[in-house]
């Protein structure tokens, strides 16, 4: 029976393009870069190949489950007790990773287009928006998030297409320039996108259909397209001495773009590709935060309590020197959220291996 405020596999995808997509395609490039050179877009394809496997684990999971809210599948298999244990501790962890993205939205900003505005009036508007957009329902986001996606997309296939003029695609070899130890050790990196698949089974109660393995398949093999498109453009581009001393790389190759000899720097259009990236992604995470800490519907419990949680949260991050939060982002953040990611669906594994030995019938 179809509920009230469902989505389909294809909302899920197209969040999925979204909310990991700003991640592999923006914020992941300088770290990549930095660790495999020129051979960065390699390390996308091995990451590809490692999470591959790891897909039929998730779908085991789904199966599994039955499509039941996970905090209620966990509470009847483990027990209410271990089950709180595993919903608090990922929902602080959606929590960090929604604060760390907030935080470098708000630098980039103030980086670029509002040098001179307090960065404290942004959190608090950011913060607001952020959070009435996750006290609605699930199909609401969905539908805001098809919109700006059409949009996004749009944008990104005329910046790709308006660069070719300036690609050297000779930038990108030779391959395997400092061996493949480098290319194997960044492929973390990526993958700590692609391993945040394993959040939309903390939704799968509110998807009408049953995943597949073709859906998951899906998701990641765009997600692949959506990370390799900027971190090649940006090698050839720039070359991967430049690309290592920029923040933004993705967000500089707006800048040099040009139609004619007139018409350039069409940086402004990634105002409305990251600020309408980084409003979804934040808002799926606090809404699946909202969700395992059993406070979908309780919009006066959002509000008292994860409100002031992501508001300080930010403001303390946008608090620290700037090369201290870049490094701290890319040289632990995201090996963190890949293994986090990892160990938490090998767990949910064994939950439900231990779920098909239990006598205990799962309500459907």
């Amino acid at each position: 029976m179809t509920k009230t405020g469902s989505i389909s596999v294809l909302h899920v995808i197209f969040l999925s393009m979204t909310m990991i997509g700003l991640k592999n395609h923006v914020t992941i490039i300088p770290s990549l870069v930095k660790g495999a050179g020129r051979d960065g877009w390699i390390s996308i394809l091995v990451a590809v190949v490692a999470i591959f496997p790891w897909l039929l684990l998730v779908l085991y999971i789904h199966k599994k489950s039955n499509r039941q809210p996970m905090t209620e599948w966990l509470e009847e298999t483990i027990g209410k007790v271990a089950a709180a244990v595993i919903r608090y501790v990922t929902a602080f962890f959606l929590l960090v990773l929604a604060a760390f993205t907030m935080g470098e939205t708000l630098l980039w900003i103030v980086s670029t287009f509002l040098p001179k505005t307090p960065v404290l009036p942004l959190i608090i508007i950011y913060t607001v928006l952020c959070i009435l957009f996750a006290t609605a329902n699930l199909q609401t986001i969905a539908m805001v998030n098809v919109i700006i996606l059409f949009w996004i997309t749009i944008l990104g296939f005329f910046i790709a297409f308006t660069n070719m003029q300036v690609k050297n695609y000779e930038l990108l070899q030779p391959f395997f320039e400092h061996g493949f130890q480098p290319v194997l050790a960044t492929a973390v990196f990526p993958a700590s996108g692609f391993v945040e698949i394993l959040l939309f089974l903390f939704i799968q109660q509110q998807v009408k259909d049953q995943f597949r393995w073709y859906h998951f398949a899906v998701m990641l093999f765009i997600l692949m397209g959506l990370t390799m498109g900027p971190t090649v453009g940006a090698i050839t581009e720039f070359g991967p001495a430049e690309v290592v001393k920029q923040r933004f790389p993705a967000y500089e190759e707006w800048g040099i773009g040009s139609v004619g000899r007139f018409i350039e720097h069409f940086d402004f259009a990634s105002i409305y590709q990251w600020l309408s990236g980084a409003f979804i992604r934040v808002s799926l995470l606090l809404f699946i935060a909202a969700d395992l800490l059993k406070m979908r519907g309780d919009k006066q419990r959002i509000w008292k309590i994860l409100a002031p949680a992501f508001f300080f949260m930010t403001l303390s991050l946008n608090l620290l020197e700037d090369h201290l939060f870049f490094k701290i982002k890319g040289d632990y953040l995201l090996t963190t959220t890949f293994f986090f990611m990892l160990f938490l669906s090998l767990f949910l594994v064994i939950i439900a291996l231990i779920s098909g030995k239990s006598p205990k019938k799962i309500k459907t």
